[in-house]
Protein backbone atom coordinates (compact mmCIF):
# COMPACT_ATOMS: atom_id res chain seq x y z
CA UNK A 1 0.00 0.00 0.00
CA UNK A 2 2.97 1.62 -0.25
CA UNK A 3 2.20 3.77 -3.39
CA UNK A 4 -1.06 4.99 -1.65
CA UNK A 5 0.76 6.13 1.10
CA UNK A 6 3.05 8.42 -0.60
CA UNK A 7 0.23 10.25 -2.12
CA UNK A 8 -1.73 10.82 0.73
CA UNK A 9 -2.68 14.54 1.28
CA UNK A 10 -3.66 16.07 4.12
CA UNK A 11 -6.28 18.48 1.96
CA UNK A 12 -9.04 17.27 -0.20
CA UNK A 13 -7.28 16.78 -3.41
CA UNK A 14 -9.94 15.29 -6.71
CA UNK A 15 -7.90 13.46 -9.50
CA UNK A 16 -8.96 11.31 -12.74
CA UNK A 17 -7.38 7.60 -13.06
CA UNK A 18 -7.86 5.00 -16.37
CA UNK A 19 -8.60 1.64 -15.30
CA UNK A 20 -7.91 -1.22 -17.21
CA UNK A 21 -10.63 -1.11 -19.55
CA UNK A 22 -9.83 2.05 -20.43
CA UNK A 23 -12.51 4.37 -18.50
CA UNK A 24 -12.47 7.09 -16.49
CA UNK A 25 -12.87 7.64 -12.34
CA UNK A 26 -13.13 10.58 -10.72
CA UNK A 27 -11.42 10.04 -7.63
CA UNK A 28 -11.96 12.30 -4.53
CA UNK A 29 -8.88 11.58 -1.09
CA UNK A 30 -8.28 13.66 1.88
CA UNK A 31 -5.91 12.67 4.61
CA UNK A 32 -3.00 10.62 6.08
CA UNK A 33 -3.53 7.20 7.97
CA UNK A 34 -5.77 4.00 7.43
CA UNK A 35 -7.37 3.76 4.58
CA UNK A 36 -11.19 3.57 3.71
CA UNK A 37 -13.40 3.60 0.96
CA UNK A 38 -16.29 5.54 0.98
CA UNK A 39 -18.93 4.09 -2.07
CA UNK A 40 -21.71 6.56 -2.51
CA UNK A 41 -25.50 5.58 -3.36
CA UNK A 42 -27.83 6.67 -6.61
CA UNK A 43 -27.44 9.74 -8.22
CA UNK A 44 -24.19 9.88 -5.72
CA UNK A 45 -20.88 11.96 -6.36
CA UNK A 46 -18.15 12.38 -3.82
CA UNK A 47 -20.05 15.85 -2.80
CA UNK A 48 -23.03 14.33 -1.07
CA UNK A 49 -20.58 12.79 1.60
CA UNK A 50 -20.90 16.53 3.29
CA UNK A 51 -18.21 18.33 5.29
CA UNK A 52 -18.60 16.72 8.36
CA UNK A 53 -18.11 12.84 8.13
CA UNK A 54 -14.90 13.63 5.95
CA UNK A 55 -13.48 15.89 8.66
CA UNK A 56 -14.08 13.78 11.32
CA UNK A 57 -12.56 11.11 9.69
CA UNK A 58 -9.73 12.70 8.71
CA UNK A 59 -9.39 13.93 12.59
CA UNK A 60 -9.42 10.48 13.31
CA UNK A 61 -6.30 9.58 11.43
CA UNK A 62 -8.03 7.78 8.49
CA UNK A 63 -7.09 8.61 4.80
CA UNK A 64 -10.50 8.64 2.75
CA UNK A 65 -11.00 7.44 -0.29
CA UNK A 66 -13.92 7.91 -2.64
CA UNK A 67 -13.91 6.51 -6.12
CA UNK A 68 -16.87 7.71 -8.13
CA UNK A 69 -18.49 5.34 -10.01
CA UNK A 70 -19.34 5.26 -14.12
CA UNK A 71 -20.87 7.99 -15.68
CA UNK A 72 -20.30 10.39 -12.59
CA UNK A 73 -18.81 13.27 -12.50
CA UNK A 74 -18.49 14.27 -15.72
CA UNK A 75 -16.99 11.06 -17.26
CA UNK A 76 -18.29 9.17 -20.18
CA UNK A 77 -21.83 8.26 -20.05
CA UNK A 78 -21.67 4.54 -19.57
CA UNK A 79 -23.99 2.23 -21.72
CA UNK A 80 -26.90 0.97 -19.91
CA UNK A 81 -27.08 -2.54 -19.03
CA UNK A 82 -24.26 -3.01 -16.01
CA UNK A 83 -24.89 -4.52 -12.84
CA UNK A 84 -24.36 -3.99 -9.29
CA UNK A 85 -21.23 -6.78 -9.29
CA UNK A 86 -20.07 -4.39 -12.63
CA UNK A 87 -19.79 -1.55 -10.10
CA UNK A 88 -18.13 -3.36 -7.11
CA UNK A 89 -15.12 -4.87 -9.87
CA UNK A 90 -15.38 -1.02 -10.89
CA UNK A 91 -14.27 -0.32 -7.04
CA UNK A 92 -11.61 -3.33 -7.26
CA UNK A 93 -10.09 -1.84 -10.60
CA UNK A 94 -10.16 1.58 -9.12
CA UNK A 95 -8.11 0.55 -5.57
CA UNK A 96 -5.43 -1.57 -7.80
CA UNK A 97 -5.02 1.57 -10.12
CA UNK A 98 -4.17 3.98 -6.69
CA UNK A 99 -2.04 1.42 -5.24
CA UNK A 100 -4.30 0.14 -2.50
CA UNK A 101 -3.00 -3.26 -2.74
CA UNK A 102 -3.75 -4.78 0.81
CA UNK A 103 -7.41 -5.61 2.68
CA UNK A 104 -9.29 -1.72 2.89
CA UNK A 105 -12.20 -1.10 5.29
CA UNK A 106 -15.53 0.18 3.40
CA UNK A 107 -18.39 2.10 4.14
CA UNK A 108 -21.09 1.73 1.59
CA UNK A 109 -24.45 3.89 1.85
CA UNK A 110 -27.71 2.95 -0.50
CA UNK A 111 -26.36 1.50 -3.73
CA UNK A 112 -22.90 2.03 -2.53
CA UNK A 113 -23.99 -0.42 0.23
CA UNK A 114 -25.34 -3.02 -2.18
CA UNK A 115 -22.05 -2.28 -4.20
CA UNK A 116 -19.88 -2.70 -1.13
CA UNK A 117 -21.91 -5.98 -0.94
CA UNK A 118 -20.81 -7.62 -3.86
CA UNK A 119 -17.18 -6.27 -3.31
CA UNK A 120 -17.16 -8.35 -0.65
CA UNK A 121 -18.29 -11.13 -2.42
CA UNK A 122 -16.59 -10.73 -5.74
CA UNK A 123 -13.25 -9.37 -4.05
CA UNK A 124 -12.84 -10.75 -0.39
CA UNK A 125 -9.71 -10.10 -0.73
CA UNK A 126 -9.83 -6.31 -0.90
CA UNK A 127 -12.40 -5.38 2.37
CA UNK A 128 -10.55 -5.33 5.74
CA UNK A 129 -14.05 -4.68 7.23
CA UNK A 130 -17.49 -3.52 5.82
CA UNK A 131 -19.72 -0.89 7.31
CA UNK A 132 -23.07 -1.41 5.10
CA UNK A 133 -25.33 2.19 5.92
CA UNK A 134 -29.05 2.37 4.61
CA UNK A 135 -29.01 -0.69 1.84
CA UNK A 136 -30.46 -3.87 1.30
CA UNK A 137 -29.66 -7.01 0.31
CA UNK A 138 -31.83 -7.22 -2.90
CA UNK A 139 -33.85 -9.63 -4.56
CA UNK A 140 -37.36 -10.75 -2.46
CA UNK A 141 -35.15 -9.29 1.01
CA UNK A 142 -36.07 -5.92 -0.13
CA UNK A 143 -38.41 -3.35 1.41
CA UNK A 144 -39.05 -0.96 -1.35
CA UNK A 145 -40.02 2.64 -0.27
CA UNK A 146 -43.93 3.22 0.75
CA UNK A 147 -45.70 4.10 -2.47
CA UNK A 148 -46.90 7.44 -1.61
CA UNK A 149 -43.18 8.14 -1.42
CA UNK A 150 -42.16 6.82 -4.96
CA UNK A 151 -45.13 8.57 -6.43
CA UNK A 152 -44.15 12.03 -4.98
CA UNK A 153 -40.50 11.48 -6.00
CA UNK A 154 -41.35 10.43 -9.51
CA UNK A 155 -43.65 13.91 -9.94
CA UNK A 156 -41.10 15.90 -8.72
CA UNK A 157 -38.51 14.79 -10.98
CA UNK A 158 -41.17 14.63 -13.95
CA UNK A 159 -42.46 17.99 -12.91
CA UNK A 160 -39.16 20.11 -15.15
CA UNK A 161 -38.81 22.69 -11.64
CA UNK A 162 -35.64 21.99 -10.76
CA UNK A 163 -35.98 23.61 -7.39
CA UNK A 164 -39.10 21.07 -6.45
CA UNK A 165 -37.16 18.11 -7.73
CA UNK A 166 -34.26 19.00 -5.18
CA UNK A 167 -36.33 19.93 -2.40
CA UNK A 168 -38.58 17.01 -2.70
CA UNK A 169 -35.61 14.72 -2.55
CA UNK A 170 -33.86 16.50 -0.12
CA UNK A 171 -36.90 15.75 2.49
CA UNK A 172 -37.03 12.46 1.16
CA UNK A 173 -33.64 11.78 1.98
CA UNK A 174 -33.37 13.68 5.24
CA UNK A 175 -35.47 13.25 8.61
CA UNK A 176 -38.39 15.67 8.91
CA UNK A 177 -37.03 17.69 11.81
CA UNK A 178 -33.95 18.66 8.82
CA UNK A 179 -36.43 19.91 7.09
CA UNK A 180 -36.66 23.44 8.37
CA UNK A 181 -32.48 23.93 8.51
CA UNK A 182 -32.60 26.28 5.74
CA UNK A 183 -28.52 26.25 6.19
CA UNK A 184 -28.49 22.97 5.75
CA UNK A 185 -30.38 22.68 2.66
CA UNK A 186 -28.45 25.30 1.29
CA UNK A 187 -25.27 23.37 1.58
CA UNK A 188 -27.33 20.41 0.46
CA UNK A 189 -28.02 22.26 -2.52
CA UNK A 190 -24.92 23.65 -3.17
CA UNK A 191 -23.33 19.86 -3.25
CA UNK A 192 -26.03 18.22 -5.20
CA UNK A 193 -25.62 21.22 -8.40
CA UNK A 194 -21.79 21.27 -8.45
CA UNK A 195 -21.94 17.91 -10.82
CA UNK A 196 -25.48 16.63 -11.45
CA UNK A 197 -25.70 12.81 -12.36
CA UNK A 198 -27.07 13.40 -16.13
CA UNK A 199 -30.39 11.49 -16.13
CA UNK A 200 -29.41 8.60 -17.95
CA UNK A 201 -27.08 7.52 -15.61
CA UNK A 202 -29.23 7.85 -12.67
CA UNK A 203 -32.03 5.09 -14.84
CA UNK A 204 -29.27 3.10 -15.59
CA UNK A 205 -28.21 2.96 -11.88
CA UNK A 206 -31.71 2.30 -11.37
CA UNK A 207 -32.05 -0.35 -13.88
CA UNK A 208 -28.84 -2.21 -11.59
CA UNK A 209 -30.92 -2.07 -8.36
CA UNK A 210 -33.25 -3.85 -9.53
CA UNK A 211 -31.46 -6.75 -10.32
CA UNK A 212 -29.42 -6.71 -7.02
CA UNK A 213 -29.86 -9.65 -5.32
CA UNK A 214 -27.20 -11.04 -2.53
CA UNK A 215 -29.14 -12.70 0.32
CA UNK A 216 -28.33 -16.23 -0.47
CA UNK A 217 -24.82 -15.27 -0.62
CA UNK A 218 -24.65 -13.12 2.47
CA UNK A 219 -23.68 -16.00 4.46
CA UNK A 220 -20.14 -16.25 2.70
CA UNK A 221 -18.63 -12.86 4.19
CA UNK A 222 -16.23 -13.60 6.92
CA UNK A 223 -14.81 -9.79 7.14
CA UNK A 224 -16.16 -8.20 9.98
CA UNK A 225 -19.47 -6.24 9.37
CA UNK A 226 -21.71 -3.62 11.02
CA UNK A 227 -24.70 -2.87 9.69
CA UNK A 228 -26.43 0.64 9.97
CA UNK A 229 -29.67 2.75 9.37
CA UNK A 230 -31.94 5.12 10.31
CA UNK A 231 -35.67 4.78 11.78
CA UNK A 232 -36.84 7.03 9.53
CA UNK A 233 -35.52 6.06 5.95
CA UNK A 234 -38.04 6.77 3.51
CA UNK A 235 -35.72 5.65 0.30
CA UNK A 236 -35.09 2.07 2.12
CA UNK A 237 -36.99 1.75 4.72
CA UNK A 238 -36.19 0.33 8.34
CA UNK A 239 -37.10 -2.90 8.07
CA UNK A 240 -34.09 -3.87 5.01
CA UNK A 241 -31.82 -3.46 7.58
CA UNK A 242 -32.50 -7.06 9.21
CA UNK A 243 -31.99 -9.33 6.83
CA UNK A 244 -28.12 -8.41 6.00
CA UNK A 245 -27.86 -8.61 10.21
CA UNK A 246 -29.35 -11.83 10.31
CA UNK A 247 -27.94 -13.09 7.14
CA UNK A 248 -23.88 -12.14 7.94
CA UNK A 249 -22.70 -14.29 10.92
CA UNK A 250 -20.96 -12.31 13.95
CA UNK A 251 -22.38 -8.39 12.09
CA UNK A 252 -23.27 -5.71 14.20
CA UNK A 253 -26.38 -3.80 13.95
CA UNK A 254 -26.83 0.03 15.13
CA UNK A 255 -29.86 1.66 15.00
CA UNK A 256 -30.08 5.59 14.30
CA UNK A 257 -33.52 6.64 16.09
CA UNK A 258 -35.30 9.37 14.03
CA UNK A 259 -32.39 9.56 11.65
CA UNK A 260 -33.50 9.22 7.71
CA UNK A 261 -31.90 7.97 4.84
CA UNK A 262 -28.87 9.78 4.97
CA UNK A 263 -28.44 9.31 8.64
CA UNK A 264 -24.51 9.75 8.40
CA UNK A 265 -24.99 13.51 7.82
CA UNK A 266 -27.49 13.82 10.54
CA UNK A 267 -24.88 12.35 13.02
CA UNK A 268 -21.57 11.93 11.69
CA UNK A 269 -19.50 11.78 15.00
CA UNK A 270 -21.44 7.99 16.07
CA UNK A 271 -20.57 6.92 11.96
CA UNK A 272 -16.91 7.88 12.73
CA UNK A 273 -17.17 6.01 16.09
CA UNK A 274 -18.87 2.86 14.68
CA UNK A 275 -16.39 2.93 11.71
CA UNK A 276 -13.35 3.07 14.33
CA UNK A 277 -14.86 0.30 16.56
CA UNK A 278 -15.23 -1.85 13.08
CA UNK A 279 -11.84 -0.97 12.13
CA UNK A 280 -10.41 -2.13 15.48
CA UNK A 281 -12.02 -5.54 15.75
CA UNK A 282 -9.73 -6.48 12.84
CA UNK A 283 -7.12 -5.27 14.27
Amino acid sequence: MQAFADSSTPEAAVSTITLPDGTERVVWRRGVGRPLLLIQGMSGTHDHWGDEIGERLVAAGRSVVTINHRGVYRTATPEPGYTIGDLADDQAAGLEVLGITEPIDVFGISMGGMTALELVLRHPGSVRTLALGCTTAGGAAMTPPAPNDIQRLFEAQQSGDRDLALRVGYEMNFSEPFWSDEPAYARFLELSLLAPVPLKVVMSQLQAIGTHDTQARLGQITAPVAVLHGTEDRMLPFPNHAPIHEGIVGSSFDEFEGAGHLFYQEQPQRVVEILEELSARAA
